[in-house]
């Protein structure tokens, strides 16, 4: 099968940073033993989930052609995701949370296209196709929780990170890689272990990310809708994890109503959850989300705002009250009485109106960092940006004039006025100036020799977020994770197992009830003693066929073999039930 992405609508509006992210999904990578896992996963979920999970799970099984015997293709999901608005692309594990929203903005389902090992069926800490494919696409059938992750998507990729969330982030990646690694020494784990609980209990005041990401997990991937008292499954988490959708409904678990608190409370993704949250509908989600952006720097500005992007460290964006919006790393920030009255940015920096850069003003203009007066000028009500040109001329902000701009907080500029650009709404947005002074009280921020002084307008920080405002200014294809997904080995055992388990899919998808099934059992028995999956589909196969004597002797096997391995007992007898 072809490894190329089947193009969608969607996918072609992809901006190309979060391209860098997509990897092919070559469907030849999947071995028979990988198939015979999906396959099993699905049925004991569709038959557990039907009783327990909202009803959208089911009917979007349906919707987005998932099949319980296969593991889905990208290219067949697409065709069919497609005509409810959405598409999907294959992803090597986890990314990035701000990149994982904002592909969640363009209506692309991420899915990590690695499939957990027989070992861990149950559950993994590592995302992969049955998480992904079987957890989230069914859900997003329903219009009404679509939009509500679309919009997550939108708001969570400008909430604002900490440097110690990207630790965090890398920290997670490389101990859900190495769990599911099969062979890692114990030691590894335990040493992956530590590093996420160090950073656990060491992450200070929980950014707009780390907050954002609390309330993705208790609804997106672990969350309940109905009632305390009864509750029903949509977090995808619980709807790909046989054991924990099970375990999740018994009252070893408390369910909590869901509100804005759980933006403060963290999870353990190694861990069973020992409390959920209970969401009433998925109307009400949105309700809580729009709360919460109500909260972010996004909404909020302001001088708090313009801190959260200091303290960050990394490429963000401030927008003032005419449109005007600055774009790079934020460092220092004069405040008065409370307001931010100065602002500067470090290295490259960008200017935007809309999401657009304004022309001239990318990152070659302005390559070592921007600097601007915020707020209104001393002594006048009348700010720039509301002034018309007569104001402007009696106060002499006008080409070719040289002028004294006192600014409340002791910021003075002085220069030549060369131009100005306005908004589509007639307000002065940028005034550019030749032979410029610019002090804070006995401190120079900017002097002529530096050039020309290019000065943003705006009586005030309306918005802060994560990220530029125009994509197009940064050159944003740089993410390197520290970690890859580790394959399962190749071995003269594993290879000749994985043969058993094509020759009974074949047996099972071509009818065959003929080929002898005594062989395989034989062989498997004498040199693959642990394995106990293969033996179920076997017993599967029997059912239909008259042979009592080898059907007694499969059981009789599987279960000396839940004596033996107590720890895949409930598996086998959980596989036998489906039959």
């Amino acid at each position: 099968m072809s490894t190329t992405i089947e193009s969608n609508p969607l996918l072609d509006r992809l901006p190309k940073h979060l391209r860098q992210f997509i990897k092919p999904q070559d469907y030849r990578d999947y071995t028979p033993i990988n198939q015979a896992v999906w396959r099993y996963v699905m049925r004991k979920n569709v038959n557990y989930l039907s009783k327990v999970a909202h009803s959208s799970y089911l009917e979007g099984l349906k919707k987005t052609g998932i099949e319980v015997d296969n593991i889905p293709s990208m290219y067949g999901m697409n065709r069919i995701l497609t005509e409810i608005g959405w598409a999907a692309v294959a992803v090597d594990g986890f990314i990035p949370p701000n990149a994982f929203m904002e592909f969640q903005a363009y209506n692309v389902l991420v899915i990590a296209s690695d499939i957990r090992q027989l070992e861990h069926i149950e559950y993994t800490p590592a995302p992969d196709i049955i998480h992904e494919g079987a957890g989230h696409a069914p859900i997003i059938a329903n219009p009404e929780y679509a939009e509500y992750l679309r919009r997550f998507g939108e708001i969570g990729c400008k909430a604002i990170s900490s440097h110690k969330d990207y630790e965090m982030y890398e920290a997670i990646r490389l101990l859900s890689i190495l769990k599911e690694a099969e062979g890692t020494p114990q030691a590894d784990i335990n040493a992956a272990e530590k590093a996420v609980e160090d950073l656990q209990n060491n992450m200070g005041e929980l950014s707009e990310m780390a907050q954002i990401r609390n309330l993705h997990w208790w609804t997106v991937e672990y969350g309940l809708i109905g009632t305390v008292e009864n509750p029903k499954i949509f977090g995808a988490g619980l709807l790909s994890s046989i054991g924990e959708s099970a375990h999740c409904m018994t009252d070893k678990v408390k369910k909590i109503s869901y509100d804005i608190s759980a933006a403060n409370k963290g999870f353990d993704i190694t861990q069973l959850q020992p409390q959920l949250y209970v969401t009433p509908d998925f109307a009400y989600l949105s309700l809580i989300l729009e709360e919460f952006a109500n909260k972010m720097a996004l909404r909020t500005g302001g001088l708090s705002g313009i801190n959260k992007l200091i303290q960050s460290n990394a490429l963000g964006t401030i927008e003032l009250s005419t449109g005007i919006q600055i774009s790079g790393i934020f460092t220092n920030v004069i405040e008065a009485e409370g307001k931010p009255v100065y602002i500067q940015t470090t290295g490259k920096t960008a200017l935007s109106y809309r999401e657009k850069e304004l022309v001239g003003h990318g990152t070659i203009k302005h390559l070592e960092g921007f600097g601007s007066p915020i707020g209104k000028l001393k002594g006048i009500n009348l700010a720039i940006e509301d002034m018309s040109p007569r104001d402007l001329s009696a106060y002499s902000i006008t080409e070719n004039k040289t002028v004294i701009l006192d600014f409340e907080g002791d910021i003075t500029v002085k220069g030549e006025i060369i131009t100005g650009s306005r908004n589509l709404h007639g307000q002065i947005i940028l005034i550019s100036f030749k032979n410029c002074t610019v002090t804070h009280g006995e401190t120079i921020l900017f002097q002529p020799e530096w050039g020309i002084y290019d000065m943003a307008v705006g009586k005030k920080v309306v918005s802060a977020f994560s990220g530029p405002a125009d994509a197009n200014s940064f050159d944003l294809i740089s993410h390197i994770p520290s970690s890859k997904t580790i394959k399962a080995k190749h071995t003269a055992e594993r290879d000749d197992l994985e043969v058993l388990y094509q020759t009974v899919r074949m047996i099972r998808e071509s009818k065959d009830i003929n080929t002898s099934l005594a062989p395989i059992l034989k062989k498997l028995k004498e040199e693959h003693p642990n394995d106990w999956l293969l033996s179920v589909e076997i017993v599967e196969l029997l059912k239909d066929r008259n042979e009592p004597q080898l059907l007694k002797e499969v059981m009789n096997y599987l279960e000396s073999l839940k004596q033996r391995r107590s720890e895949v007992a409930h598996l086998i007898t959980g596989g036998l039930n489906l039959i």
